[in-house]
């Protein structure tokens, strides 16, 4: 997959293929796993964007649809966070054995419900996960495996979106990692305000060129 590219993908998991959409720089320097939130999928317009700023900054991007279509018009379905989790752990595993991709260091970047999947996905994954970004988060729905995350989290809350500010505050003092809250002042929750949802991107970015760069250093192999 050489050069600047975005193209179509499937990736098979558990026995079903998921379409996802590969956004891939010509020198990545990681890549960007994303989760989405209930309801949507790998077509999700601020996920989209989200990717395009990060593709642009020089990372690697994957969205996928975590769930088919016979499984999404099951409305629980989008709230099982264990099945989500395993779908994320295994898109990184087709990721590990992709050319291209599998060098690089990787991260989460996780929306409402998908947060949660994101953290229980990278607590399940010690070492192999550089860093997660959880944007408008239910970091709360990964229950005690909080506790377990090893990789650095960036929540990132809107300041009109009271509820979930707490939600991920309490979510903090659970995560044993460095861990950071930034609150997007004048944002909703869905980031629909002119100017919030780039700022988004702009804290994902420097979250994941901080810590992913830390990663690819450690896996650099040193001379003799």
């Amino acid at each position: 997959m050489p050069g600047n590219e975005t193209r179509e993908v499937g990736l098979v998991l558990d026995g079903e293929t998921h379409e996802g959409i590969l956004g891939l720089p010509e020198r990545p320097s990681g890549l960007v796993i994303f989760a989405h939130g209930s309801g949507s999928s790998r077509l999700s317009p601020r996920n989209r964007r989200v990717a395009g700023a990060l593709h642009d900054a020089g990372f690697a991007t994957l969205l996928f649809d975590l769930l088919t279509e016979a499984e999404d018009r099951v409305f629980e379905n989008r709230f099982d966070i264990e099945l989500l989790t395993r779908r994320l752990v295994a898109a990184a595993e087709w990721a590990a054995r992709q050319p291209a991709l599998a060098e690089l260091p990787r991260g989460y970047f996780g929306a409402s419900t998908g947060a949660a999947a994101a953290l229980k996905a990278a607590a399940r994954q010690p070492g192999r996960i550089a860093a997660v970004v959880s944007r408008g988060g239910r970091p709360d729905l990964a229950g005690a495996e909080l506790e377990a995350v090893e990789a650095p989290v960036l929540l990132v809350v809107g300041g009109h979106d009271p509820v979930v500010i707490d939600l991920n505050r309490q979510a903090l003092d659970h995560l044993q990692a460095d861990s950071e809250l930034e609150i997007v002042p004048g944002a909703t929750h869905l980031f629909q305000e002119p100017g919030s949802l780039e700022q988004v991107a702009r804290l994902a970015g420097d979250w994941f060129r901080r810590w992913l760069a830390r990663a690819a250093a450690r896996s650099i192999p040193r001379g003799v």
